[in-house]
C-alpha cells in the first residue's frame, strides 16, 4: 500500500486499489468534521502554503476548508502575475522558500509537469490540484469517492458499473485521472462521447482496454446514456489556440430533463467536475436539473472536501489521533442538518 505520511501527492499513478479504500474510510471519519457536528483541533498550529498560479474557485477554497477544518492555519497565493515567478524566480527557489513557510503545500500551475519540479525543490510534502492538461489526482479521488457513495446509495459497487464520459476528453485532466483510477477495478464498460477532434486520448484509452474494460467511443448522445453515471464535462477553453476555435465545439452535448428522462435510466447519476458552463451558447448541464435527486455535482463537490481533509490527514500522519483533539461545536450552523 501507499505510504502517506509525508509523500507528495502528485499523480494518480501512485495509488494501488488498497490505498484508495484506505483513503476513502479516512474520508468518511471526516464527515462529523465537514457538517460542524464536531470540530478537531489535531493540525493547530500547521499552515497549508495554498499556492494557484492558475484561476481555481472550488479547488482552492476546499483546499482552504479542509486544513481550516483539521485545525490548520492557510496562507495563500493566486495568479503568476502577483508572485515572484513573475519575475524570473524558478519553481525550484519558490519551492525553496515557501516550503520553509508551511507544513504542507497545495498547488496548481498552467504547465504540466510543473508540481513535479516544484516538489523537488520543497522540503514539506506537495498536493497536486492541477498542472495544467496534465493531471487533477485530487479531483480524481473525489470522482472515484462519489461515485462510489451514489453506487452504494443504489445498492452496487465501481466494479461492474458503466460509466458515459461527455464533451472535451481531449484536454480534460479530470476524465484523464478519473480513467486511470478505474483501470484499478474490474468489468468497468465506459463510453467516450466527445467530437472526434476532442476524443480521449489513445494512451488513456490503451490503459483501460489493457485494463479488461469494454471502451465504446461515439459522437453521439442517442443509445448511450443509459448509464449508471453520466459524467459531464465542460470544454476547456484555456486549453484551445483561441475563444473562436473553442467555440465550435462549445454547446454540442447538452444534457437537459427531457434527454435525461428519453435517455437516461431512472436512476442515472450525473456528475460534473464543475464549473459548468450555463452560457446559452453551452447550458452543459440545463438549470431544469437542478431538483432532479440523482444530480450529483453539489455532493461531488462537498466530497471534494472529505477527500483533501483526508489526504492531509494522512501526509501529515494525524488520521489516528483526530478524535483525541475533538470538542463540541460552539455555535449553530445548518451543515449539521446537512444529509449526504
Amino acid at each position: 500500500m501507499f505510504k502517506f505520511e509525508g509523500a507528495n501527492i502528485l499523480s494518480v499513478n501512485q495509488f494501488d486499489r488498497e490505498s484508495i479504500e484506505y483513503l476513502f474510510r479516512i474520508a468518511d471519519m471526516m464527515q462529523p468534521y465537514a457538517h460542524r457536528q464536531k470540530q478537531t483541533k489535531v493540525l493547530d498550529g500547521a499552515i497549508l502554503g495554498n499556492l494557484f498560479f492558475e484561476p481555481s474557485t472550488r479547488t482552492r477554497v476546499s483546499f482552504g476548508t479542509a486544513f481550516n477544518l483539521l485545525g490548520g492555519h492557510v496562507r495563500e497565493t493566486t495568479g503568476l502575475s502577483s508572485s515572484a515567478l513573475a519575475k524570473g524566480e524558478s519553481l525550484y527557489d519558490t519551492a525553496r522558500v515557501l516550503s520553509s513557510y508551511s507544513d504542507v503545500i497545495a498547488m496548481r500551475h498552467p504547465d504540466a509537469g510543473s508540481v513535479a519540479e516544484f516538489a523537488e525543490g520543497s522540503r514539506v510534502p506537495v498536493i497536486n490540484g492541477g498542472d495544467g492538461a496534465n493531471e487533477h489526482p485530487t479531483q480524481a479521488l473525489l470522482d472515484l469517492y462519489t461515485i462510489q457513495k451514489e453506487q452504494h446509495a443504489h445498492h452496487a459497487g465501481i466494479d461492474g458499473m458503466h460509466i458515459a464520459m461527455i464533451g472535451d476528453l481531449k484536454h480534460g485532466r479530470t476524465v484523464h485521472s478519473l480513467c486511470k483510477l478505474l483501470c484499478l477495478y474490474q468489468n468497468i464498460k465506459l463510453t467516450l462521447i466527445s467530437p472526434k477532434e476532442l476524443a480521449m486520448p489513445a494512451y488513456i484509452v490503451d490503459a483501460i482496454n489493457n485494463a479488461g474494460h469494454e471502451c465504446i467511443i461515439t459522437e453521439q448522445l442517442e443509445g448511450h446514456l443509459d448509464a449508471d453515471i453520466v459524467y459531464q464535462t465542460r470544454i476547456q477553453q484555456e486549453r484551445f489556440a483561441s475563444e473562436a476555435e473553442a467555440n465550435l465545439y462549445r454547446g454540442k452535448f447538452r444534457l437537459n430533463q427531457a434527454i435525461y428522462t428519453q435517455h437516461c435510466k431512472s436512476n442515472t447519476v450525473i456528475m460534473h467536475p464543475l464549473p459548468r458552463d450555463s452560457r446559452a451558447d453551452a447550458n452543459e448541464l440545463d438549470n431544469d436539473l437542478n431538483l432532479n435527486p440523482n444530480l450529483a455535482i453539489f455532493r461531488q463537490a462537498d466530497n471534494g472536501v472529505l477527500v483533501r481533509m483526508a489526504l492531509f490527514a494522512t501526509t501529515l500522519g494525524v488520521q489516528d489521533i483526530i478524535q483525541k483533539y475533538e470538542a463540541p461545536v460552539c455555535w449553530y450552523s445548518n451543515k449539521r442538518d446537512t444529509v449526504n
